[in-house]
């Protein structure tokens, strides 16, 4: 999935948020924190899709330990971002 199509979307990146807060949860503990401190109240088959399409577009790295499946914040792909549009600095002086 295309990194700009994967940003596009609400839930994901309350998920990224979730992530740069605390890395290495479960499906069942993003899904907890999303409710309780988003409101949102999708499916953990839902919740699952949209992590698959952040892994597609590289935002997110999972790991399998026997039958849990931890995931991890990925930054690396949103350098490019941050690399395609540079703010300029302000003069303070002004």
């Amino acid at each position: 999935m295309d990194l700009y199509r994967a940003l596009a979307d609400p839930t994901r990146r309350a998920i990224l948020d979730e992530l740069a807060e605390r890395d290495d949860q479960t499906l069942f503990e993003l899904c907890a924190r999303l409710t309780m401190r988003h409101s949102l109240t999708s499916s953990r088959q839902a919740i699952s899709q949209h992590l698959d399409a952040l892994e597609s577009a590289g935002l997110v790295v999972t790991r399998r330990e026997g039958r849990f499946k931890y995931h991890r914040l990925e930054t690396e792909p949103l350098r490019e971002i941050h690399d395609r549009w540079p703010l300029p600095r302000k003069d303070s002086s002004s």
